[in-house]
């Protein structure tokens, strides 16, 4: 996190590290992936509730509010990289009064299949990752976005990348506002405020302190803040606010240097790897942590010749680390936060070694002493480390090493490290990227499982246009079990958001219909499936691609799903009835296929799906007004239908 939005206990996926919640993966019920814990949809909504407890306005902050206060506005938000540009983007949009619209995320490269901005939306395009010598095309990514934005009375704030503006087209710089960095005493009081930490102002003007707030990064003061709460939490320090802040200073202050002297210290290859050991295990078994440290021996191909009974035992040798072990047997550092600050020393002094670790973590997964706890925690620790390091490739290294290849697969920390990235705010817009690249080509199984998965837990949740692009690939380019759960996945969000119906629709009938597409179609236009009004459009597309490629035994089911619809209700009959026969384009054949499926299903003595069965009269009312309504457009018809039908015409057919 970046900005005064750093707030206590934000949900970071499966990492635990001493603070935020823990949401593990787990193969759930037909080989599925399940995340435990809360939906990440709930997370997305407590993090905007606590962002905005917690949120300090940043000098500019009000001159930008006035750059969005009409509709079709934008404005561009520069500064110096600490000083909250995304998180105040992200309050300004919030805060825009009158629109209910959730703020949503755009794109910031060409090659994505952007979603259409919608009329009176709330928009963030962060540009605050793109290179000086990818800034023109980015303004380009820009400009069409504003000149929709504008077009359509919606909103959008764009995060600028630090030191940028003299590079911006001259019809830009009116809309630039610089933000200057907000009081970091001011953001660490609000952030322990919102956590319920009653603040002793005298005890705030220690030195190290007033250091930190003058120089910090506030994402820094905010894991400040977030310590105060883990060591309150703790119940390990007594109830001093005093003692958590004096806890929580020498955590954030001293550490670095007291691994530094420890490494100085030991210089030995095996004590050096126990000591990362422990590090990216604590909290687990002695033995997981021998055999980690042995295994980085290995992978740095060190011969590890301390291995017979003279040597020192694992007791001594973590004495000699500070390492404490309890009574499970499970090993922990003594000081606190000791554990973050030695695996940030390894990443942060060797560089050399980071291909390294990352092989490291690739095989430590396979230990068999591990519980699954275990390797999440690995995951989330490492992908702190490489994402903190500007490595984030690494995790998909680590994501296709675990999917693919001979030996056993590990989709469920796959899933973990994706989410990771995902979740991150300055890489998740390459990780959704790099999802969609991965899905659009030929991938294993596994990672196909995994991809759907995330797509349809993580990415839905934030930005659901975007995860139905990428399921939309995996369900047409895969095979078997994958397609099928790639098909369910991309139905599941899209018979619950109509904008996504709307797009996903109009794709599938503009290509060439293979049978998977087909198969989507007919799951769209499931009346069973369907949690929102109807778009009455794609449903004359729809079900013209399908009358078009099945006959009339595949179909026939769909249209009797949708008369019983209409009978309990369901739907507009006239919408229903109208669209099913626009559909036909007015093909005879099509038409009497159509009438002689609702005299057949208004005979059927029992609903098609498992139910109950509706009331006979209702079935012939329903029946003779379709029939009618054939007879109608085959111009056999007594008298045309008086009633008025939805605003179509024949070119939706």
């Amino acid at each position: 996190m970046s900005g005064p939005n750093a707030t206590v206990n934000d949900p970071r996926g499966p990492v635990h590290t001493g603070s935020g919640n823990q949401y593990i993966w787990m193969v759930g019920e037909n080989e599925r992936l399940v995340r435990a814990g809360r939906t990440r949809l709930t997370i997305v909504r407590e993090h905007r509730r606590r962002l905005a407890r917690s949120f300090v306005r940043p000098g500019g902050y009000t001159r930008a509010a006035g750059h969005l206060a009409e509709p079709g506005a934008v404005v561009l938000l520069s500064g110096s990289p600490g000083t909250g540009r995304r998180t105040a983007a992200t309050m300004l949009l919030e805060e825009v009064r009158g629109v209910t619209a959730p703020v949503e995320d755009l794109p910031s490269t060409g090659d994505e299949e952007a979603p259409g901005v919608l009329a009176g939306g709330r928009y963030l395009l962060d540009l605050s990752d793109v290179a000086d010598t990818d800034i023109a095309s980015a303004q380009d990514v820009l400009m069409r976005y504003r000149s929709e934005v504008e077009r359509l009375h919606a909103r959008m704030a764009v995060v600028l990348p630090s030191g940028s503006e003299w590079m911006l087209r001259p019809d830009l710089a009116p809309l630039v506002v610089r933000l200057e960095r907000p009081s970091g005493r001011a953001v660490f009081c609000r952030c322990l405020k919102a956590n319920g930490i009653e603040i002793e102002p005298d005890l705030l003007d220690d030195v190290k302190l007033r250091h930190m707030f003058e120089a910090a990064p506030l994402h820094e003061l905010g894991r400040l803040a977030a310590r105060v709460v883990d060591i309150r939490d703790s119940g390990r320090y007594g109830a001093s606010f005093a003692r958590w802040l004096e806890e929580a200073v020498k955590a954030a202050t001293d550490r670095a240097g007291e691994v530094a002297a420890q490494l100085r210290e030991r210089r030995g290859a095996g004590q050096r790897a126990l000591l990362l050991s422990t590090a990216m295990f604590s909290g687990g078994s002695a033995e997981v942590v021998q055999s980690a440290g042995r295994l980085l021996l290995e992978t740095l191909e060190i011969e590890d010749d301390d291995r017979g009974l003279d040597r020192a035992d694992l007791s001594e040798r973590f004495e000699k680390l500070s390492v404490e072990r309890d009574l499970d047997g499970r090993v922990r550092f003594a000081r606190l936060a000791y554990d973050g600050a030695v695996r940030r020393h390894f990443w942060e002094n060797f560089p050399d070694l980071r291909d390294a670790f990352r092989s490291w973590t690739a095989g430590c997964v396979q230990l068999r002493e591990l519980t699954a706890e275990d390797r999440m925690n690995l995951v989330g620790r490492f992908a702190e480390e490489a994402l903190a390091a500007g490595r984030p490739d690494d995790l998909c290294t680590l994501v296709e090493t675990w999917t693919r290849g001979p030996g056993r697969r590990f989709r469920a920390e796959a899933a973990a490290a994706l989410e990771q990235g995902l979740s991150h705010e300055r890489y998740g817009a390459r990780f959704r990227e790099r999802v969609r690249v991965w899905a659009a080509g030929s991938i294993p199984p596994d990672l196909a499982r995994v991809l759907t998965d995330v797509c349809q837990q993580v990415i839905a949740a934030t930005h659901p246009e975007q995860a139905a692009v990428r399921l939309r690939h995996l369900a047409l380019r895969q095979q078997g079990p994958e397609g099928a759960a790639a098909r369910s996945a991309l139905l599941d969000i899209a018979r619950n958001d109509a904008q996504v119906f709307v797009r996903l629709t109009d794709r599938l009938v503009k290509q060439p219909l293979s049978d998977p597409a087909v198969e989507i179609l007919l799951g769209l236009l499931d009346p069973q499936g369907l949690r929102m009004g109807l778009p009455p459009q794609q449903f004359v597309l729809a079900w013209r691609a399908v009358l078009l490629t099945r006959t009339s035994r595949e179909w026939a089911p769909l249209l009797s799903d949708w008369l019983t619809a209409l009978v309990v209700g369901a739907h507009p009959e006239d919408l229903v009835t109208r669209g099913v026969l626009l559909a036909t384009g007015g093909d005879r054949s099509l038409l009497h296929a159509l009438y002689a499926t609702a005299c057949a299903w208004e005979g059927t003595p029992s609903a098609p799906r498992p139910g109950a069965d509706p009331p006979a009269a209702a079935r012939a009312r329903v029946a003779e007004r379709f029939c009618q309504e054939i007879d109608r457009v085959l111009g056999v018809a007594e008298e045309p239908s008086t009633t008025p039908g939805p605003p179509w015409t024949r070119e939706y057919a």
